[in-house]
């Protein structure tokens, strides 16, 4: 019977998400295999977790696609990513967590790829006049992460209701990054002083 990989790496996500200390041993378990087996197909915990990385980017870009960024106004694209990562939440919460994924040379560029993506759509946001323009693109980028990253711990822990999930993320980052006459306002003060 040939291992199903996909299948193996979804549960694995599923356990470290829940789990990020999570052995190899019991992550072989969830997936219903002998750690032997797994360790045949990931040669230890940082291959597993860079196999975890690629189908997080894959998943996250999979989502960026479905929620088309360049139509309509900002805030709506912000509104219909966060509702197609979501299913993904758990996983890049976890992968989030994962230093050596983003430190030295061996940073996989997919993370460049859908920052420059979110960027990008944060930009429009402000260049339309929707999105304030104290915050930089990159800013608002790291707190979206952030956002989804809270929001999966806190639906994994019970403390958030599933259903909620894109609602809060959606609201507590709109919430602040909408430009208002006062953000106007108070920057012309700034600029002034």
């Amino acid at each position: 019977m040939a291992l199903d990989r996909d299948q193996v790496l979804r549960s694995a996500a599923a356990l470290l998400t829940r789990k990020s200390t999570a052995t190899m041993d019991e992550v072989a378990k969830a997936a219903g295999i002998s750690r032997a087996t797994l360790h045949r197909h990931f040669a230890g915990r940082d291959a597993l977790v860079r196999a975890l990385e690629a189908l997080g980017i894959e998943e996250c870009e999979a989502a960026l696609d479905a929620a088309r960024l360049d139509e309509g106004p900002g805030s709506e694209a912000v509104r219909r990513l966060v509702r197609a990562i979501e299913p993904s939440a758990g996983l890049l919460a976890f992968l989030y967590t994962e230093n050596q994924l983003f430190e030295g040379e061996e940073q996989n560029q997919g993370w460049a790829r859908i920052d420059e993506r979110l960027t990008a759509l944060f930009r429009r946001g402000q260049e339309s006049g929707e999105f304030r323009i104290d915050l930089t693109p990159a800013w608002l980028t790291e707190a979206l992460y952030g956002l989804l990253a809270s929001g999966a711990w806190a639906v994994a822990e019970g403390r958030v209701a599933t259903k909620d999930f894109t609602y809060m993320i959606v609201e507590l980052l709109l919430g602040g990054v909408r430009r208002t006459n006062a953000d106007v306002r108070t920057r012309k003060k700034r600029e002034e002083s």
